[in-house]
């Protein structure tokens, strides 16, 4: 498990000189506030909700996109490439009663996806940890 500070993560995700133009493909609208930028206003709404709780105690260590390694890369006989190794960014992961949760802001329609299924399921066997979807 890796995690990035809030400034990182910023300038992760800070505008590109190329961006793409016209709506995100689930609809999403993009935001950026306090310096950060956010998938969905859904997903700020829940960071100001979980730095909320982390001000009141609630909850602890709260960190923005933390990077699980689901499978290594891999080189395949047969292939010009290595595959590179399969990744899953949660949302958010912070401790609470003494037990670390991971966190994903999904839609409905994104729950169905087939390659979201199949991260919470090597999450969950990987690295033996269920993904809370709000």
């Amino acid at each position: 498990m890796t995690s990035i500070s809030l400034a990182e993560y910023h300038d992760r995700y800070a505008p590109k000189a190329k961006s793409k133009s016209g709506p995100s493909k689930y609809k999403a609208q993009r935001i950026e506030k306090d310096g950060m930028k956010f998938d969905s206003v859904k997903e700020y709404k829940r960071y100001i909700e979980l730095t909320a709780r982390m001000q009141r105690g609630e909850i602890s260590e709260l960190q923005c996109q933390v990077k699980f390694e689901l499978a290594p890369k891999v080189k395949i006989a047969g292939e010009k490439r290595a595959k590179p190794a399969l990744r899953y960014f949660a949302d958010f992961t912070y401790i609470e009663n003494g037990v670390q949760v991971v966190e994903d802001v999904k839609s409905a329609v994104t729950r169905k996806l087939a390659s979201y299924r199949n991260k919470k399921h090597l999450m969950k066997t990987v690295h033996d940890i269920d993904i809370r979807e709000v």
